[in-house]
């Protein structure tokens, strides 16, 4: 409670480091920078700039896609740290960037629902025509098997936050996923060797990005490099309204 009141109070004050901050949004797979906007909104009410930039996630395997990441980049100043916020996917690719790239370029990132020990029901369903192609090519690398992009991937070097979803949209998804699960990723496999911390909400994996408590918690770790575990649904609503990204949806999806 006490960790939301002083984001709170930092969000009303307009102070801070977030200020000074750029911050890079990296959308899941088959989605666009839309999906993000009102994360982005959020952010930018609190200090950051904010890049939202889309990518061509559906139209090539996650390695090809690491150039997306430096083009992102590229729009923030050159110096100082950039955080980043990614959903799905976007943690993966973010990760799989940090051990080419420069990961010392990278502040703090908050993701949502990554597959990091990738995803039971991309076994299921890796090779069946339609998700190939809505998928495309990457799709199929966010399994547990030997193609496995997340689980070739080692422990972070930079401060990650993880959030992991309960609430599940689709029950014969479910059913292929071990234990709890948002729908696409078990609670399990969010978890991050390395992680800073983790924390699991009532949201789903397609529309956690606009749950208030999910951008509420985001923009507490992005500002004190952990979660607040004892916040509640209305400390969450109160830095809606102060923040002026009230439009988030209340009902945890």
């Amino acid at each position: 409670m006490r960790m939301a009141l002083l984001t709170l109070l930092a969000l009303v004050a307009g102070t801070g480091a977030a200020e000074a901050r750029c911050a890079v949004l990296l959308h899941g797979l088959a989605r666009g920078e839309a999906s993000m906007m009102l994360m982005g909104l959020a952010l930018e009410q609190a200090g950051y700039r904010v890049i939202n930039r889309g990518y061509p996630s559906t139209e090539a395997r996650i390695e090809a896609l690491l150039p997306e990441v430096d083009a992102a980049l590229a729009l923030c100043p050159e110096e100082g740290p950039v955080d980043f916020v990614t959903h799905s996917m976007g943690g993966i690719l973010l990760r799989a960037w940090s051990e080419t790239g420069d990961p010392g370029r990278i502040g703090r990132a908050v993701m949502l629902g990554p597959p990091n020990a990738g995803s039971e029901l991309v076994d299921a369903l890796a090779g069946l025509a339609p998700f190939d192609w809505v998928n495309g090519p990457a799709g199929a690398q966010l399994g547990t098997g030997t193609e496995s992009v997340p689980r070739a991937l080692g422990p972070v070097g930079f401060e990650a936050g993880v959030i992991a979803g309960t609430a599940s949209l689709n029950p014969i998804y479910s059913s292929i996923i071990p234990g709890t699960d948002d729908g696409k990723v078990s609670v399990e496999a969010t978890a991050l060797p390395g992680m800073a911390d983790h924390l699991v909400v009532t949201a789903s994996h397609t529309f956690m990005m606009n749950n208030p408590m999910v951008i509420a918690q985001t923009l507490t770790f992005l500002e004190t490099g952990g979660f607040d575990h004892e916040m509640r649904w209305s400390d969450a609503l109160a830095q809606a309204i102060a923040g002026g990204w009230s439009g988030a949806s209340p009902s945890g999806d």
